[in-house]
């Protein structure tokens, strides 16, 4: 069995979990612009509590994006940093991906949109379908504006992440699509990727920890006053 320590700074939530053979630690907080101070003590604290060293370990798992530049980059390289000192392979986990899979499975649904706010009238989305208890992609990731995003297939969708705030201007066919109330008030969480991070541990897809990369999706924009 296999023990990995995940961090996301992705969205205003800083959030770091442990997964030891299943069982899952988490220390979730809301605290924009607090990510850089925080994140790596909440990580040696939960390690700490769990009476484990970095090295006893087999991967570090990050939200690598889409979301803030600046999160993304700090999750990155804090885990970039750990699992070059302790000689681990990083897991880089869609945080669009650890939110589908959470909600699908709290709200038992199979057929998911998620989508954050992407600033500047654009949001990122994916769509998703629960198989065999993983998000599997419908819909590439991509960045776009909320009258862009389509529905791959006529299903009760459920809609979920701050994104969905834009819905008034998405399509008729989109708003009719959604079964419920949109579920915006959900942000990626260090323990909604551990799954996918476990899941592509086993498979051998661990990275050099300089090959964990992030993924924006909006390319040369990211020095923009709004997403510092």
């Amino acid at each position: 069995m296999s023990k990995i320590l995940a961090l996301d700074t992705s969205t205003d939530a800083c959030s770091v979990a442990l997964w030891v053979d299943g069982e899952v630690r988490e220390d979730f907080r809301i605290a924009p612009r607090e990510h850089t101070r925080l994140l790596l003590p909440m990580a040696e604290a939960l390690l700490a509590e769990a009476g484990l060293a970095p090295t006893a370990l087999d991967g570090i798992a990050f939200g690598r994006g889409p979301g803030s530049f600046t999160g993304i980059r700090i999750a990155t390289g804090v885990a970039q940093g750990l699992a070059f000192a302790a000689d681990l392979p990083v897991l880089p986990v869609s945080t669009l991906a650890a939110m589908a899979l959470q909600q699908g499975r709290e709200q038992q649904r199979d057929w998911i949109l998620a989508a954050l706010d992407a600033r500047m009238d654009e949001i990122y989305w994916c769509a998703y379908q629960l198989t065999c208890g993983l998000p599997v992609e419908k819909v590439a990731e991509q960045v776009s504006s909320p009258a862009e995003l389509y529905l791959p297939t006529l299903q009760p969708w459920l809609a979920v992440g701050p994104g969905f705030n834009y819905l008034d201007g998405m399509s008729d066919s989109v708003r009719a699509g959604i079964s419920g109330q949109p579920l915006t008030a959900v942000y990626p969480s260090a323990g909604a990727m551990l799954p996918l991070a476990e899941r592509d541990l086993v498979a051998g897809r661990g990275l050099a920890p300089e090959e964990g990369l992030p993924v924006y999706l909006r390319e040369g924009t990211w020095k923009k006053k709004d997403e510092q």
